[in-house]
């Protein structure tokens, strides 16, 4: 997972909440509990899961007609390692 990736993957809020929302549960959750939550229409939720999965955020699993969701277990370490820049320079 490429940092520049996960930083264009994490420039919008509503992907950013949508992380959050999906790293306090332990379970994969419904692209349709998504949408009340974040107050944006199904086309724009689907948008914003697909471009975390594309940069390799989340996993994806169809179940029937919907699409459920959840965070990739190397996902984690990935963003602690993003945000957690001590030492990096100087």
């Amino acid at each position: 997972m490429a940092t520049a990736q996960v930083f264009r993957a994490l420039a919008d809020p509503a992907r950013v909440r949508i992380v959050n929302m999906l790293a306090t549960r332990g379970e994969a959750v419904c692209v349709c509990h998504l949408i009340e939550p974040l107050g944006l229409s199904q086309p724009t939720v689907s948008h914003h899961l697909k471009k975390l999965t594309d940069a390799g955020l989340l996993t994806r699993e169809q179940r029937g007609k919907w699409a459920y969701f959840s965070l990739r277990p190397d996902a984690m370490d990935a963003l602690a390692a993003v945000v957690d820049l001590k030492g990096a320079c100087c």
